[in-house]
């Protein structure tokens, strides 16, 4: 199951950019529907490579992107749906991904701190 290293390497990425001390409300990960990751996968694996850290109380969002492309014989840009890697418009396969294969970190929520006492 690889999704508990990518799960892994996130926190990873977490851990670089929360200053210490700092609470991690939520992680938003864009996901491409070609990049191999089953996201609840990924999210059950979150969840235990979360566990017992700073960060085991955090949330990962998980936005699905979908998969668009662009036909390099007539230029037109399309949603590829049903995995069918075929132009809507000319049926040409010579195609450009334009979207759909992502993973990455796009967002690091963090709890507000308490205010402190005057």
């Amino acid at each position: 199951m690889h999704e508990l290293s990518i799960a892994q390497n996130i926190l990873e990425i977490v851990r670089q950019y929360v200053p210490d001390g700092r609470r991690v409300k939520a992680v938003r990960v864009a996901v491409g529907l070609l990049a191999g990751v089953v996201p609840d996968s990924l999210d059950f694996c979150f969840g235990v490579a979360a566990g017992g850290t700073p960060f085991e109380s955090a949330r990962l969002d998980i936005d699905e992107i979908p998969i668009r492309a662009l036909c390099r014989s007539c230029r037109s840009e399309f949603p590829v749906e049903h995995f069918a890697f075929a132009c809507s418009c000319c049926g040409g396969v010579d195609l450009d991904m334009l979207s759909g294969t992502e993973l990455k970190v796009v967002e690091i929520e963090l709890v507000d701190p308490a205010p402190e006492a005057p």
